[in-house]
């Protein structure tokens, strides 16, 4: 293997480690606040880039029409567990967030997206139809389910990724599809040539790992999500609810999820399935990290992606067996090292 080979493997690599990044750390934060191992993280990486690949191609992405049908199960749901505390704000929280905002943005999909606006339209467009699935689906799935045990939430969490997979070939069917780059600049660094579009993943990869330990560190609501994921109990005690807790989380999961597929979609063709493999990379990573330490996470999901772009050069037809082996040696130290851990209640 020549250096010049090495070199263009190491940056496919640090590309690909940096996606996988971005999803380990969502599945960190979502499982670190409400124990659900979110196996659907891949779902919101490749409905945001279909969903940008339809409104590319002039078209009304299924993703606008799902959306209101989920605010109307959220608002119904919602309603009838605080039906004995209705309030006047909750139920004029509802009726905007579920039951108006949702319809407003299938009206502006319905009314852009023959225009072809371009990315400036609908960049922000497709993040506005996707990310609001994030707390949909935990108040709908997950949220009725927050006092069962991980086992529980882990059977509702791979149920989930069923069903929006399902509803994901429904949408935009079994074809591939390619979104167009951020940049089609290219820069020549010695004999390595690197796309525009790759030093936008970096940048965004290294600005939200950024912003997300500011917004832990130095805000009041990324110091009540700590003060969950250290004791939801002792969170519940001083006034954090974990409803607020879990949808903070997931809705950060979801723009997390959804960002990484308008970053991918232009260097890598992407179909209805292929968020459960780049999810489970990430939850590869995860792992490594113990689904606590943020910063282990990180570096293993730069690990993870180097051992994916030498094993495929190496052995691509194994790759990712080689890639999902790398938890094997991680899982047994841990079970060595550590003894049986009770659950909270």
């Amino acid at each position: 293997m020549s250096s010049a080979i090495v070199l263009f493997l190491v940056q496919d690599g640090l590309i690909n480690g940096a996606v996988y990044g971005l999803l380990a750390v969502a599945i960190v934060l979502v499982f670190a606040v409400t124990r659900v191992i979110l196996v659907p993280q891949g779902e919101f990486v490749t409905y945001g880039a279909l969903t940008l690949a339809a409104l590319d191609l002039g078209k009304v992405p299924g993703t606008a029409w799902l959306l209101p049908c989920l605010g109307a199960v959220a608002a119904v749901l919602t309603l009838w567990r605080e039906r004995h505390r209705l309030s006047g704000g909750l139920v004029g929280r509802l009726l905007l967030a579920d039951i108006v905002l949702p319809p407003v943005l299938l009206g502006l999909s319905l009314w852009l997206a023959p225009q072809k606006p371009g990315l400036a339209v609908t960049l922000p467009l497709t993040m506005a139809l996707v990310v609001p699935m994030g707390p949909l689906v935990y108040r709908i799935a997950f949220r009725p389910l927050a006092e069962s045990s991980i086992l529980v939430l882990l059977i509702a969490a791979v149920g989930v990724h069923l069903v929006l997979t399902g509803l994901g070939l429904l949408f935009f069917g079994p074809e591939g599809y390619r979104t167009p780059p951020f940049s089609d600049a290219t820069f020549h660094l010695g004999i390595l040539t690197v796309s525009g579009q790759s030093l936008w993943v970096l940048a965004v990869t290294a600005s939200l790992l950024v912003g997300l330990y500011l917004f832990f560190q130095h805000t009041l609501m990324g110091k009540a999500l700590r003060a969950s994921a250290v004791s939801r109990r002792g969170a519940r005690l001083v006034g954090i609810t974990a409803e607020l807790s879990g949808s903070v989380a997931f809705t950060m999961a979801a723009t997390i999820g959804a960002l990484s597929g308008l970053l991918i979609g232009p260097v890598t063709t992407l179909y209805y399935d292929s968020g459960f493999i780049i999810g489970l990379k990430g939850f590869v990573a995860a792992i490594v990290g113990g689904l606590t330490s943020y910063p282990i996470t990180a570096a293993a999901a730069l690990l993870v992606g180097q051992v994916e772009a030498f094993s495929s050069f190496e052995a691509s037809a194994y790759k990712e067996v080689i890639v999902f082996t790398i938890i094997i040696p991680v899982l047994l130290w841990r079970s060595l090292r550590g003894g049986h851990v009770e659950e909270e209640d």
